[in-house]
């Protein structure tokens, strides 16, 4: 609802939400094995793009569905001559988590410490 803050919006009495001056149009797209939503302006948080520094523009054309608020276009299985372009933000890291294995009365355990590296990707525009 934030990044409809700039429309006009309002609120009928079933529940569904109209924004003057068209629909969001929005894609998902499948980047490195995974499916993400994309807007307009979004951010989406990807799993590392090797190779890609901040400032680096990306093109995703495995797009499986495009939606502009009335049609809907699904892929077999990606849309043809789709495309998702954005760029490539800062590199962030998640929390770190902990994987132990022990092994009761044998003194055996380890510990081992994981922190998961995400790219930031600014979707600029989506076009065919």
């Amino acid at each position: 609802m934030a990044r409809l803050a700039r429309c006009l919006v309002e609120l009928s009495h079933t529940g569904t939400i109209f924004v003057s001056g068209g629909f969001m149009m929005y894609a998902l797209v499948e980047i490195l094995g995974k499916q993400y939503k994309a807007e307009r302006g979004s951010l989406i948080k990807v799993d590392l793009l090797d190779g890609k520094k901040a400032g680096d523009s990306v093109e995703f054309d495995t797009v499986l569905m495009i939606s502009d608020g009335e049609n809907t276009r699904i892929g077999q299985p990606y849309v043809e001559g789709m495309k998702v372009l954005g760029t490539v933000g800062e590199s962030v890291r998640e929390a770190k988590i902990g994987v132990t294995k022990f092994k009761k009365r044998k003194g055996y355990h380890r510990f081992l410490g994981h922190r998961q590296r995400y790219s930031l990707v600014k979707v600029n525009e989506i076009t065919s």
